[in-house]
């Protein structure tokens, strides 16, 4: 009886005070970003997925950097909107649209297809569009409609803007899968150099399975958050693959989580989990809040010349599942993707 007394309010009044203030804490990240100084101006970024949470304030944060800003979107409609808030709020006319969605290859190479005909150079790849909730269906083609937008598009899109110089012929260049363009120069990143490629992933890919038959959907991982959980691991792992690649040549790629924040990326689930997604957002990160580590590892001069890593939610180096450093597996990864995307075509 005197335990139950102890236990009895004030105290669990106390207890659950505290609990809240700790999950308050983690809320916060301990580097800001309007405290960092870094200008972009003369500098270009893409940011995918840009017109709404944490893709929209990352552009938003670069844009008032200076930045020239393609924000990559799916919709015109609301990536048009994206643009004009940005332009408004930050002052910077240099924020523009380009129609993107990376479940289809065909729009990927559309997309790169544009950038590098059209733009004199790139020194930040934001890759954070990505989905959940999602049902299995395999897109017309033939990828299973979850890796291909959270992985496989964005591992495309990286890669044609990573291609050498050269002259294209009558036939297109880049091993086909641009339009014919003479002398076109499709090194953006190196030649921008110091780049970076920036791709969010998220802790949970811990939970995640790194099997090439998930991209095709010849075997499916099980439900909607082991699908999420594992095109996180095979961000991760491709970012490590892709550094190992670049060495040598300015250009750096890392991987980060931006931890629990409240989005609009649960808007493909039944209302009671959107319902309990709610529920919790008063202990969730916020849009802005979320995007602190993209940021950092866009544009911070901490992050600067590291590569091939993993940043937590606060910004912090931190040590990715065993099966996100299994470079093993980033290889067989890497090829298998090479060959889904056509991207072994070059040799």
């Amino acid at each position: 009886m005197e335990l139950l007394g102890a236990l009895s309010p004030p105290w669990w009044l106390l207890l659950l005070s505290l609990l809240i203030l700790l999950l308050w804490a983690t809320r916060r990240s301990p580097w800001e970003p309007r405290k960092c100084p870094t200008d972009l101006t003369g500098k270009t970024v893409i940011v995918t997925g840009a017109n709404s949470g944490i893709g929209k304030c990352v552009a938003m944060d670069l844009a008032r950097r200076n930045a020239r800003i393609i924000l990559a979107c799916r919709s015109r409609e609301r990536g048009q909107a994206a643009v004009e808030e940005i332009r408004a709020a930050t002052g910077n006319p240099a924020v523009v649209l380009r129609l993107l969605d990376t479940s289809s290859l065909a729009s990927v190479r559309a997309f790169a297809s544009a950038v590098l005909r059209e733009e004199p150079r790139l020194d930040v790849l934001v890759n954070n569009a990505g989905v959940t909730g999602l049902p299995f269906a395999i897109t017309s083609e033939g990828f299973e409609q979850t890796f291909a937008t959270n992985y496989l598009g964005p591992f495309l899109l990286t890669n044609l803007l990573l291609g050498e110089c050269r002259g294209w012929g009558e036939s297109g260049g880049l091993w086909g899968l641009l339009p014919a363009h003479p002398l076109l120069c499709t090194d953006l990143l190196k030649a921008s150099a110091p780049a970076r490629v920036v791709n969010v992933s998220s802790f949970r890919h811990s939970k995640g399975t790194a099997d090439s038959a998930f991209l095709t959907g010849q075997r499916s991982p099980g439900g909607y958050d082991a699908a999420y959980n594992s095109t996180k691991l095979m961000n991760v792992l491709f970012t490590a693959e892709l550094a190992r690649r670049l060495q040598g040549t300015g250009v750096t790629a890392n991987a980060l989580s931006p931890g629990v924040v409240h989005t609009g990326i649960m808007r493909h689930f039944s209302f009671p989990v959107r319902a309990l997604f709610s529920l919790l957002r008063p202990f969730m990160k916020s849009a802005e809040q979320g995007a602190a580590s993209t940021i950092f590892c866009a544009v911070s001069e901490e992050a600067a010349g590291i590569t091939g890593k993993y940043f937590d939610s606060s910004c912090r180096l931190a040590l990715p599942s065993a099966a996100a450093r299994d470079a093993a597996l980033a290889r067989k990864l890497w090829e298998a993707s090479e060959r889904l995307t056509g991207l072994t075509e070059q040799d």
